[in-house]
């Protein structure tokens, strides 16, 4: 009944083990595994209709709808509420506990061991790393203690973000963002339809410090999550670092 255990419960369950999703596995704006979802039955996320499923056990996030996830355990239902993950440790981590939680944890454990050899040789020894800031609606970011500033870090880039004083996540001012010239501006994926809060994105000065190659996209499918598909966001970044580094040179 979330999206990132959904999709860890779709790489590590066995055949016929996962009788149900949650709706938003579907939604190509933020899940990574769409084509996927598309075998499963979805819930929305309610007590009731998950309970009339009979499940051995219900895979949850940790701020799920607190209300359903209490009320399924009150009835019984064994619940797991897996943490949110805020470092590529905790990706492993998540795995590792999915797949002992499904009675899978062989698999589990060579998932890990996969995502961690292919991080280790994606991270790269960076004696001058590039800056990069990330910058969302409302100009939100976050800091090194965030699954998206670790990716910043893995792919060799410092995060504007820690020089602000923004550990987790806060609102970064522009004037803040402009003055610090980050070498790499990463902004969000604009939703459908109109929102006051992404007007900011449209700035002229965030539309000049993307320009000449410091530009790049933040997509919800690999950077919401933590699953390996977060390594496709990191081997983006680690591109983009190279591009940059021999646009200057």
């Amino acid at each position: 009944m979330n999206l990132c255990t959904d999709q860890l419960a779709m790489l590590l369950a066995s055949p016929g083990q996962l009788i149900s999703i949650s709706n938003i596995a579907s939604d190509p704006l933020v899940s990574a595994m769409v084509d996927e979802a598309a075998t499963y039955p979805m819930n929305f996320g309610r007590a009731e209709e998950i309970y009339l499923l009979a499940p051995d056990l219900v895979l949850a996030g940790q701020y799920s709808r607190g209300n359903a996830v209490e009320m399924l355990e009150r009835l019984g239902v064994p619940v797991l509420r897996l943490p949110f993950a805020q470092s590529m440790q905790d990706v492993a981590a998540n795995m590792r506990t999915i797949g002992a939680a499904l009675g899978r944890d062989r698999v589990g454990e060579e998932m890990a061991a996969t995502f961690e050899t292919r991080l280790t040789t994606l991270r790269e020894d960076v004696a001058t790393p590039l800056t990069a800031a990330l910058y969302s609606a409302n100009g939100y970011t976050t800091g090194e203690h965030s699954l998206s500033g670790q990716i910043l870090l893995a792919a060799g880039f410092e995060n504007i973000a820690t020089r602000a004083g923004i550990p987790y996540g806060g609102v970064l001012p522009m004037e803040l963002l402009i003055m610090a010239e980050p070498d790499l501006v990463i902004t969000s994926q604009p939703y459908p339809g109109a929102s006051r809060s992404e007007d900011i994105l449209k700035h002229p000065a965030i539309a000049t410090l993307r320009s000449h190659q410091r530009r790049a996209t933040m997509s919800d499918q690999q950077w919401v999550c933590g699953t390996p598909h977060v390594l496709a966001a990191v081997e983006s970044l680690v591109a983009d670092r190279r591009a940059l580094q021999e646009a200057s040179e």
